[in-house]
Parts: structure tokens; sequence; C-alpha cells
């Protein structure tokens, strides 16, 4: 994932008010990451934040008739990922948004729509949205419990706090994680759950 410049990675499929599935090409499966901080921009300015909580490869005829040759020639496997018609599902979960320069960690006021496009997230713009505020936005994904959410507050910790230990924070992850056992002092089983996934956290 790029960190200097935002990248398409697709266009919305569908949202409701707490999330969104986008998909895109088996060729750029390589930008978006599980865990991976994502912006999607309406038409009024309004940017909305997510996370990727879920990357959905589905099969068709031909992968089915595929899978069972004993031999897949090179040149027709990345024809079948490279020009395939059947798009790459990706799960987002949100978790704020941005209007007129201001940060929230609310929920965004309305869905983005059908063929949005939705970018990755710079450094900067990671930086800028988990260092607003008091982690409000952890409420979302502690939220949903039908995704996986030590795993996911795991990779979300990488990511973001390796763009604050370049930036000169690198107190952010100890700042998150003492919020994580603030809010889950009272579910003991998720807060080991969580901590252990944490505690696998390498920065390089």
């Amino acid at each position: 994932m790029t960190t200097t410049s935002p990248l398409q990675i697709g266009r919305l499929l569908r949202s409701t008010t707490s999330g969104c599935v986008i998909g895109c090409r088996a060729s750029e499966l390589n930008l978006p990451v599980f865990g991976g901080m994502v912006r999607i921009p309406l038409a009024d300015g309004t940017q909305i934040y997510g996370l990727i909580h879920n990357i959905q490869i589905d099969d068709d005829g031909l992968i089915r008739q595929l899978i069972t040759s004993d031999n897949v020639p090179p040149d027709v496997l990345l024809d079948n990922r490279n020009n395939r018609n059947v798009p790459v599902e990706i799960g987002v979960i949100f978790i704020g948004y941005a209007e007129n320069g201001s940060i929230s960690h609310l929920l965004p006021p309305r869905p983005p729509l059908s063929l949005d496009e939705i970018f990755t997230c710079t450094a900067q713009e990671v930086i800028a949205f988990t260092g607003s505020g008091r982690f409000g936005y952890l409420r979302h994904i502690l939220r949903a419990e039908d995704l996986p959410q030590a795993e996911l507050l795991a990779a979300h910790i990488r990511q973001a706090g390796m763009f604050h230990r370049a930036q000169g924070d690198p107190g952010w992850v100890q700042s998150i994680t003492r919020e994580l056992v603030t809010l889950l002092r009272d579910d003991y089983d998720r807060l080991m759950s969580v901590l252990s996934a944490v505690g696998d956290v390498n920065l390089p």
C-alpha cells in the first residue's frame, strides 16, 4: 500500500450507513490489504473513512473447470487473474468522516452511492484521522460482533502505528492499546483476544 499518494482500488457495489462492499479486478488485489484504511469522496466534498475487514474472491464456471485440470498453463492463469469479469469483493466498515476539513469519528451522515470511487488512504490521512480525538472510532469496530475484531484491530494498529512512528510519535500504539483496555475492561475474554492479537504486531 502506498504511503505517499492515494490509489483507486475499486468502485462501490452496495452500502449501508455503517459499511459498504466494493469491487475491484483481481489484477488490482495487491493494493487493498486487510485492515487497511480507505477513503470514499462524496460529491458534496465529504470524505468517508473505513477499514477493510474482508476480501472475498468468488469462483465462476471457468474456475470450476480449471480447478479440476491437472495442469493449468501459465498464460491461462494470468489471463484469468487479469481479465476475469467476476470482481473481487471487499468489505469495508465505516469509522468516521471529514466534512469542511473537520474530522468526526461518528458514522457518516449518508452512505456513498453505487459506483463511487474508493481510494487507499495516504500515511498523512491515516495519521490525521487516527490522531484526531480520543479513538472514538473504535466503538464502531467493537460493536460489529460479526467481524474478526481482534485481527482487524491488530492489522489497523500495525499500519497506523508504522505511520505514527515514522512521524515521530512512537507512543501512539501504547495510547490506543490503553484505550482498548479501558473499553473492554468488563469483557475479559474479548480483551484477552484483542491484546493477544495486538501483541503479535511487529513494527519494522
